[in-house]
């Protein structure tokens, strides 16, 4: 004999506001998130990158020696460094 299983209603899920998932990892205004490690390269990170204007692109950083590519683009580049380099010490 099976034992049959069936689900409990959920109380209030209509009624309560949808939880917001945490930016990412943030240093000042930019946030990034979606760090991946390179499959080829293990000292490389993929990020994608915020800010709160509204700027957003993706962003590949060399953890051998902080260099961040492309060096130009719509999110301030300081600030990106800072998100790289603070990627890089928690992978």
């Amino acid at each position: 004999m099976g034992l049959l299983l069936t689900p409990l209603p959920l109380r209030g899920a209509a009624t309560s506001p949808p939880a917001l998932a945490a930016p990412g990892l943030c240093v000042g205004p930019v946030c990034g998130d979606e760090i991946t490690r390179s499959a080829k390269h293990h000292w490389q990170l993929r990020l994608r990158l915020s800010d709160q204007q509204g700027h957003r692109e993706r962003l590949v950083v060399d953890c051998r020696n902080g260099q961040i590519s492309p060096q130009d683009g719509a999110v301030d580049r300081g600030y990106a460094a800072a998100v790289a380099r603070r990627a890089c010490r928690l992978a």
